[in-house]
């Protein structure tokens, strides 16, 4: 692989500096941002506590994270120990002493994937991100992060999976490279929606995780209307009841797709906890109905509570109907929270197109509801990283790991 070819896929991770050191920092600062132009580098400038490296972990979601085991060699052992324990995917780079080859031992042991011997070198850090991206599947795509949306049910039977496929095929009128996920691992519907077959799933693609390309992915994928199909499982199958995170297809798609839908099943628990954190946006859906609105609520103080960005979620209002249940701006002001959008009832067209297993007609109310909404969410991915260093916007969460990590 090129260095460009490196250099154009770390560009796009977030870097996540934890490093007491104002002098290594700036060493730092210097080899990364000379090579990483439009990468973001967030800085933490003390071994943060617990509370505050999940805090971190949670909010920031880095890609990689650089940790400073000069300054003081138990804690940052201790460091890396706590930030494989919370994210083991994420591979985390130990900055040590020169000559100490022992130390090289300790921070394998403590789950280090990478190392940068200190005082820092340029060449270092092209070798070290060169076996990161090589290592590492996810970001073997375009070079450029896609958008992934997140569509989740406030609760069953509000037709999620009916918009994330609707959603898919107005958006394939946009967008070059699209893939609809179905991520749903007990009771996934998009199969049946658009009468596909296929001996793999996404539990396939989380097996052969560590050794994806782009022919493997080929046969795991079904193809629909233009758009490419990641099903999900027929039946039960072994490992099922144990997934917890989504990481590596979300991430895989983001590489390859300039955007993914996915379809998920619900907002608890681990697994879709995992998607929606990954996700650029997540549209929740629901339908004017009092029992459903109630689960909204309940769902929107869920993602609070899990630390999800309330930023990034969309109320989208399906199977409306004014004189039935009610008004939109009767939902705003119950549950506190805009409505994006509302798709039509649309009885009859939505099922004539289950059916044949076919896109909702553009000219249905609710294939006009779609295009809308594909309308409103179309444009430019938000999600460019930018290079940033201690930005004012951790301000309060860095008094606070300063008063509490001395």
């Amino acid at each position: 692989m090129s260095k460009s070819d490196i250099f154009q896929s770390a560009n796009s991770w977030k870097y996540l500096v934890i490093c007491p050191s104002q002098g290594i920092t700036k060493e730092i600062q210097q080899s990364l941002g000379g090579k990483l132009n439009n990468a973001e580098i967030l800085e933490i400038p003390v071994y943060p506590p617990s509370a505050g490296l999940l805090e971190v972990l949670t909010v920031q979601n880095p890609d990689v994270c650089l940790a400073d085991v000069v300054s003081d060699r138990e804690r940052g052992l201790t460091l890396i120990k706590e930030l494989t324990g919370r994210q083991p995917k994420m591979p985390v780079i130990a900055v040590i002493p020169k000559h100490e080859t022992d130390l090289i031992l300790s921070c394998l042991r403590a789950g280090a994937s990478e190392f940068l011997f200190h005082p820092l070198e340029a060449e270092q850090i092209e070798e070290v991100l060169g076996r990161l991206v090589a290592k590492n599947p996810l970001v073997k795509g375009t070079g450029k992060a896609g958008r992934v949306i997140a569509i989740v049910p406030a609760k069953g039977a509000c037709g999620a999976s009916t918009v994330a496929s609707g959603l898919t095929f107005n958006w394939k009128k946009k967008s070059g490279k699209i893939l609809l996920a179905d991520l749903d691992p007990l009771t996934g519907t998009i199969s049946f929606l658009l009468k596909l077959k296929s001996q793999y799933s996404f539990m396939d693609v989380l097996t052969l995780t560590q050794n994806l390309d782009s022919d493997l992915w080929r046969n795991l994928i079904a193809n629909s209307h233009g758009a490419d199909v990641l099903l999900s499982p027929e039946g039960s199958v072994e490992g099922i009841h144990d997934i917890m995170d989504a990481a590596a297809i979300v991430d895989y798609a983001r590489w390859n797709y300039d955007t993914t839908i996915v379809d998920t099943c619900s907002p608890y628990g681990p697994w879709n906890i995992s998607i929606l954190r990954h996700a650029n946006e997540i549209l929740l859906v629901s339908t004017n109905e009092l029992p459903s609105l109630q689960a909204t609520q309940r769902t929107l103080n869920y993602l609070e509570q899990n630390r999800i960005d309330r930023g990034k979620v969309k109320l989208i209002v399906n199977r409306y109907n004014r004189d039935v249940g009610l008004s939109k701006e009767v939902i705003e002001t119950a549950i506190r929270c805009e409505v994006f959008q509302v798709l039509p009832s649309d009885f009859e067209g939505v099922q004539r197109a289950m059916i044949e297993g076919k896109p909702s007609p553009t000219g249905s109310p609710f294939g006009k509801g779609l295009a809308q909404l594909a309308e409103q969410l179309g444009g430019a991915n938000t999600d460019t990283a930018k290079h940033v260093k201690s930005s004012s916007s951790w301000g309060g969460l860095l008094n606070l790991f300063s008063r509490t990590s001395s």
